[in-house]
């Protein structure tokens, strides 16, 4: 652990004695030696995580205060880019994906924090906030994309669990045999739902496919992904992304109100679940999860590591942040990716970045499956990044959502939407 930042990132007791030592107002904390930061959330009422930080970090360090500033989910890096530009924005925010990462960085918005990094031991996916041999954000969730299924309903359908072994093939036979079983049984649940954005198949896509390279502007590897969606649509036995989006579905209330036997999502969907559940928002079922299914054979069973991907959710320091607060703002970030804060958050059924610290937590929470096939899916995965960092990364997946909009519409076949993306990606981006 780097030791310039000795009392703030040591031992949380005695934070709040190097804060008192801080002097005045103009430098971050009050007379009193109180400090208040501010953290950077959203869908506040619903989102459990960021008051939970909050509140954790205050327990430890009391003369530390971490108040909230809510912003819309849907709009969270606008508003985010506009707050920083107009010096509005709080003394810590989200990088909510990997997309945006670098416009952040490059830009000047984010503080390295190499000496926080320094001292975390175990934090999947911190490489992703790396440039040039500096971090300038810390992971504090590491999610990862699984398979949700229903036992129930596959009970009802006569269709044996997902086991870790399945390809693609395995999974899309599956969902039609699902299909099949359910009506027979006279339910109208589908064997899938897919929900409408396009890392629903582009993420797998890029993961799974040896090669497969983001801003290399070749995009042929999507094509298998898109084949295979596209006869589940027209079999049947999942809803098809224009009746998915006039309808506003939501794959909480697809797969929570038992509209769908199973459906790939990523692992923060367990904490929603239990509450939905809980709230009354699902339906009581039994559930499950599984490993995404594989591109082969190769990486199936639980002697293999199966592969998937998911950005990590990070936190990052606004450069413009008082000078005085730095040091508990960094406190606060060691926290957050620390072992204390996994296992609070792994308690609410949300995958920290430091799974090793809180496997035991989460398979403990009322309500997770806790058998091997779960075990296995939560805890051992090769998982890569959705928007891998880059410049280029954002503009290309504009294109990209283009593209699963249009072949999933029906609007243009295959072929002809990958040749105009990569006609795009190298006019509109590569060449630029």
């Amino acid at each position: 652990m780097n030791r310039s930042i000795t009392a703030v990132l040591g031992a949380a007791t005695v934070l709040s004695l190097a804060l008192t030592g801080c002097s005045s107002g103009d430098d971050g904390a009050g007379a009193d030696g109180k400090t208040t930061l501010t953290l950077a959330g959203w869908s506040l009422a619903t989102t459990p995580e960021f008051k939970l930080l909050a509140d954790g970090f205050h327990q430890k360090n009391p003369d530390v205060t971490v108040e909230l500033k809510e912003y819309d989910p849907k709009n969270y890096d606008t508003q985010m880019i506009a707050d920083l530009a107009a010096g509005k924005a709080p003394d810590i925010y989200v990088q909510k994906t990997l997309k945006n990462f670098y416009t952040y960085q490059s830009g000047k918005q984010l503080l390295d924090v190499s000496d926080v990094a320094a001292g975390l031991k175990s934090a999947n996916g911190l490489s992703s906030y790396q440039v040039d041999g500096k971090t300038f954000a810390v992971p504090y969730r590491g999610d990862s994309w699984v398979i949700y299924y229903n036992k129930a309903l596959f009970d009802q359908a006569k269709v044996k669990y997902p086991d870790g072994s399945w390809t693609w093939d395995d999974y899309a036979a599956a969902g039609k045999q699902l299909t099949t079983g359910l009506k027979t049984a006279g339910s109208k649940a589908l064997g899938i739902y897919e929900h409408v954005w396009q890392s629903t198949l582009q993420g797998f896509a890029l993961a799974q496919t040896p090669g497969a390279d983001l801003a290399s502007g070749n995009f042929g590897y999507l094509k298998p992904y898109y084949t295979r969606a596209l006869d589940l649509q027209k079999a049947g036995a999942q809803v098809g992304l224009g009746d998915a989006t006039t309808n506003n579905l939501t794959y909480q209330a697809q797969f929570g109100k038992q509209q769908a036997a199973m459906m790939t999502m990523g692992t923060w969907y367990i904490a929603t679940l239990l509450s939905q559940q809980k709230s009354g928002d699902a339906d009581t079922f039994e559930w499950g999860i599984a490993p995404a299914p594989q591109a082969d054979k190769s990486t199936t069973g639980t002697a293999a590591t199966p592969v998937t991907f998911a950005d990590p959710t990070g936190l990052g320091i606004n450069p413009k942040i008082d000078k005085g607060e730095i040091d508990a703002a960094k406190a606060f970030l060691s926290y957050a990716a620390g072992p204390d804060a996994a296992k609070a958050l792994a308690a609410i059924g949300i995958t920290p970045a430091n799974t090793d610290a809180a496997a035991d937590t989460i398979f403990a929470v009322k309500g997770v499956p806790t058998d091997a096939v779960a075990k296995f899916a939560f805890t051992k995965h090769d998982t890569k990044p959705e928007n891998p960092v880059g410049k280029y990364t954002a503009p290309l997946q504009n294109i990209l959502n283009d593209l699963h909009t249009a072949v999933l519409s029906g609007s243009k076949d295959i072929d002809a939407a990958i040749a105009e993306a990569q006609d795009r990606a190298k006019n509109e981006v590569l060449n630029k």
